[in-house]
């Protein structure tokens, strides 16, 4: 079971390289809708946090501009990328292939019990397992920024999308429950549509989102879209109102409330 982890995180960091193998400078420098992150940026994001699991020391290196860290894991992440920002796009690159080459040999080496280990995670502590589903999460999400800064979609299907779409979808009973809190008898429903995706239904009980075997056919509300849009308002790249605007959600019911409830979907924050 963990190595097919493992299987996951090569697979997206393939996809990633597939992706920015053949970017020139124009594209390597595309804004995304990371605040001050440009594609390259992304890759070097990577890069970084895949150094400081091999133990690599960060470098002795002070950024000029801090204007969008909100936070002190965002000043040690802006560190990283800005340090980065005196290389090529290619160059960037070719230490993302060999940073993850190295961490593979180190993920393909664990034994089951190392895989079991307690170990730091940025929600807290749990097995090394958990530390690994977040990374693999966190280079699609990524990777997901840099192709829609690109306008080159693709990776929304298969074990990696599929993985990350379960990670939003555990998120949505406490985006509902607690930072919604519509009154209880209320329902939602989520239809996220495509090749990954399914319904989630929920039912405001107790001042608690709690799940639901079977999804209402009148739901209070019911949020329509596909798995880009769910991500993207999940992990705050987008407003409800640019994805409503964009014709990427479709609201049935209360409206009101499904508005509120898309402009609070992002659980990272």
């Amino acid at each position: 079971m963990s190595q097919q982890m493992v299987d996951l995180m090569e697979a997206v960091w393939r996809s990633i390289d597939g992706l920015c193998s053949d970017l020139g400078p124009e594209q390597w420098a595309t804004p995304t809708e990371c605040p001050g992150w440009s594609v390259q940026d992304q890759v070097s994001h990577l890069v970084g946090s895949e150094c400081r699991l091999l133990g690599r020391p960060a470098p002795e290196h002070e950024p000029d501009d801090t204007s969008n860290v909100r936070n002190e894991v965002g000043q040690s992440n802006e560190v990283l990328v800005d340090y980065r920002r005196q290389f090529s796009g290619s160059e960037v690159m070719a230490e993302f292939r060999e940073i993850t080459e190295e961490r593979l040999g180190v993920l393909r080496a664990m034994s089951e019990e190392d895989f079991a280990a307690e170990t730091p995670n940025p929600l807290g502590s749990g097995p090394y397992t958990d530390l690994l589903a977040i990374r693999i999460y966190d280079a699609w999400v990524h990777e997901q920024d840099m192709r829609r800064a690109l306008s080159i979609p693709g990776h929304l299907d298969g074990p990696v999308a599929q993985h990350s779409y379960g990670r939003t979808r555990s998120a949505m009973p406490f985006v509902v429950g607690r930072k919604v809190r519509p009154d209880d008898g209320t329902t939602v429903v989520f239809e996220i549509t495509g090749d990954v995706g399914g319904t989630i239904a929920l039912s405001m009980d107790g001042g608690r989102a709690n799940r639901m075997d079977v999804a209402p056919e009148s739901p209070t509300v019911r949020l329509t879209m596909g798995l880009e849009p769910f991500n993207a308002l999940g992990t705050g790249r987008w407003t409800a109102e640019h994805a409503l605007t964009n014709g990427s959600v479709s609201i049935d019911g209360d409206r009101a409330l499904g508005e509120r409830i898309a402009g609070e979907m992002n659980f990272m924050i």
